[in-house]
């Protein structure tokens, strides 16, 4: 089995929205850890004070075939098109350890997709 790991950042008003779109899609489960971001516009401001932009991280093992449902999924539930809502990108996956109690649904999900 091939996996990959998408790897989304996303305002946490839209996390659960993305994770929810994406079980629906085939993803098993996510991985959410806090984060802030920086990008290509200035930081707000408050009476001289920045403040950070609070963003979650959200990160999905999958096997391959399932990767572009869920990276749509995800896509169009975090409203990736808006500015500033989040991104999504997916990363190849070289070896994997800890998955033996899931390897029956992958077996199925493999099966089922072709």
């Amino acid at each position: 089995m091939k996996f990959k790991v998408i790897v989304v950042t996303s305002r946490t008003d839209l996390t659960d929205r993305i994770v929810d779109a994406a079980k629906a899609a085939g993803a098993t489960g996510a991985t959410i850890i806090n984060g802030r971001g920086a990008g290509i516009h200035e930081a707000r401001t408050f009476f001289g004070l920045t403040l950070d932009v609070q963003r979650d991280v959200i990160l999905m093992l999958l096997e391959q075939h399932l990767v572009e449902p869920v990276l749509a999924a995800a896509s169009e539930a975090g409203e990736f098109a808006k500015p500033g809502t989040g991104i999504a990108f997916v990363l190849d996956v070289e070896s994997v350890a800890g998955l033996q109690s899931q390897i029956p649904k992958f077996q199925e999900t493999l099966q089922k997709a072709e």
